[in-house]
């Protein structure tokens, strides 16, 4: 496992250029910079890595002692167009160590650990001058789990709209989508809506608190994931470069009898970066 995280770490280093200024985006303060970021639809380009730490529970043999980790790559990479509007592109990339998965054969669970599968989202989005947000687009799952347990091996596709409101203290709103499988070699059959809810204060001096649940609920098992979150961050300038750290907490007070998690604590850290991408095709 240790060789996928030493990877993920390389590929942020080699994102992030030599040099970055503040300066170069008219010199905005930490506490502008965190408002932007506030904003789903922001301009600004980041690479977020998050450490995100579970606890289990279930009626499953010993499911109440299981644990396991995810880092989770989210670079953002929005490209601002001449009407004001943004296209975004998200991907997500999981690296999971040590995930639980129970072994029927054998009545107890295994250790596993590799690269699960790979989502994305396509959206196009504006914020008005009256603080109105919203975006339309597309969210993909694609069957790139190194190893059986990680992922079902299925494409997925749906869309995905935002609806929210951008004030000077506030921001609020929601992300929907819908995926349902579209192809590969697995067996299973996916329908699953998800809602992240949020609300976020912006006190001043780069600081954020706010709750941003990701609701689930799988159709085909009739099944919601339920958890309540609260989250607080902070936007500092180091060495020129605008860095987001924040930390959240999770728990679930719905989910999977037979195994679900039971809470998360997780630990994300956001470089702001030149957006290469954009100026590729300036």
């Amino acid at each position: 496992m240790s060789r996928y995280l030493v990877f993920l770490l390389k590929l942020i280093l080699l994102l992030l250029p030599p040099t970055f200024s503040v300066a170069q985006t008219g010199e905005p303060s930490a506490d502008e910079i965190a408002k932007s970021l506030a904003n789903p639809n922001t301009p600004l380009a980041s690479l977020t890595l998050k450490m995100q730490h579970r606890g289990f529970k279930g009626d499953l043999p010993d499911a109440d002692n299981q644990s396991g980790t995810t880092f989770l790559f989210q670079p953002s990479f929005p490209f601002t167009l001449d009407n004001g509007a943004t296209v975004f592109f998200r991907p997500g990339i999981p690296l999971m160590m040590d995930q639980p998965v129970y072994d029927g054969r054998e009545a107890d669970f295994d250790s596993v650990s590799g690269m699960g599968d790979i989502a994305f989202d396509l959206a196009y989005g504006r914020t008005t001058d009256s603080g109105l947000l919203w975006a339309v687009g597309i969210v993909s799952t694609l069957p790139t789990a190194t190893k059986n347990e990680l992922g079902p091996d299925r494409w997925n596709l749906g869309p995905e709209f935002l609806i929210g409101k951008l004030t000077k203290k506030y921001v609020l709103g929601a992300l929907t989508s819908y995926q349902t499988d579209i192809g590969g070699s697995g067996d299973a059959d996916i329908s699953l809506t998800t809602m992240q809810v949020f609300a976020t204060y912006l006190p001043g001096g780069g600081w954020n608190v706010g709750s941003a649940p990701i609701i689930s609920y799988d159709h085909e098992n009739s099944q919601w994931t339920l958890p309540i979150n609260l989250s607080v961050g902070k936007t500092v300038i180091m060495g020129g470069r605008p860095w987001k750290l924040s930390a959240e907490i999770n728990y679930f007070v719905d989910q999977s009898d037979a195994f679900g998690p039971e809470w998360m604590v997780g630990i994300n850290v956001a470089p702001v970066v030149e957006n290469f991408l954009a100026s590729m095709f300036q």
